[in-house]
């Protein structure tokens, strides 16, 4: 019989299942850095299994290369279709938070660009220039194995990759450690939940933003809120907070807020934070982000691989 004749065993499949689910949390990583959803990061991760159940694997010298490079690749697409997508949507948009209670780097070496805040600054960024900051600052790859993913040479990916760094520290202000983002998360909560404005002013810088994606939903801020007192009064907002019940949650790597209200999760919300006081918080209402940050947890505790379809 020929090689290519050959059908893969049931030992062939076993192999590419468990090298698949080896790399499974990096492959997601990626997708989901360069995407900001959850939702389409799982469905490039589905085409990528798909893709390697019908490669030719005898041939693949290295599979996490191979794997990596087809996440890359198909990410790229996904996230220049978004970009054409998410000019109609209604207000600001926001990455979906993904839950890190139990994997804290989300498949990366270091936890590098998983803030929402900084994956909001990431959108700035074209596709490519997102893949190369991604793969070379999250999950430490080299500028060759970078330029050999993106088609590019190494000295166009050493470019890309400073201009994208340069262009994040531009826009980023130096976050507070873990603990205080923690404790100016629960002050800012308890203000809000009391309606005591002049202490949420005391916790915000002058020139504060509050960002809510609702994608249009009724009541829900359609431009971007600046400033201390504009920022104060919008998070006292009185029908929020009436009989809900808060809950902390671990999201991007960070501390957040779930508001319940009659046992429904309504609403999201983290903060980016400097030594100055909180610079911008981000509010989730759409259903459809809450739901997606609430099957992350769910995933995330229980198996740690997919069930491959056709296997």
């Amino acid at each position: 019989m020929t090689h290519h004749e050959t059908s893969p065993t049931a030992s062939d499949l076993d192999t590419a299942v468990s090298e698949f689910v080896r790399h499974r949390g990096r492959l997601f990583g990626i997708a989901y850095r360069m995407l900001g959803s959850v939702v389409e990061a799982e469905d490039v991760v589905q085409e990528v299994w798909l893709r390697w159940q019908k490669a030719d694997r005898s041939a693949v010298v290295s599979p996490v290369a191979f794997l990596s490079s087809t996440t890359t690749r198909l990410a790229i697409n996904v996230a220049q279709s978004a970009r054409v997508r998410r000019e109609t949507y209604i207000g600001p948009w926001l990455p979906e938070p993904v839950d890190t209670s139990s994997d804290l780097e989300v498949g990366a070496q270091r936890a590098e660009a998983l803030e929402l805040a900084l994956l909001l600054v990431l959108e700035k960024l074209t596709p490519t220039e997102r893949a190369a900051y991604v793969l070379r600052e999250a999950f430490d790859y080299g500028y060759g194995e970078i330029a050999e993913i993106l088609d590019l040479s190494i000295v166009n990916v050493r470019k890309i990759v400073s201009r994208a760094r340069r262009r994040l520290s531009r826009e980023r202000r130096e976050s507070v450690d873990a603990g205080e983002h923690r404790r100016l998360l629960h002050a800012f909560v308890s203000a809000a939940r009391t309606g005591d404005v002049a202490s949420l002013e005391a916790l915000l810088t002058p020139d504060a933003v509050s960002l809510s994606d609702g994608d249009g939903m009724r009541a829900c801020a359609r431009v971007p809120v600046l400033g201390r007192g504009r920022v104060a009064h919008l998070s006292a907002y009185r029908p929020l907070w009436r009989e809900a019940e808060t809950g902390t949650v671990e999201a991007n790597g960070r501390t957040g807020v779930m508001i319940h209200q009659d046992g429904t999760p309504t609403a999201f919300m983290t903060m980016a934070a400097s030594k100055e006081g909180i610079h911008q918080l981000l509010w989730v209402f759409s259903p459809s982000k809450i739901a997606a940050f609430l099957d992350s947890r769910a995933r995330r505790t229980t198996a740690p691989g997919p069930v491959p379809d056709g296997v």
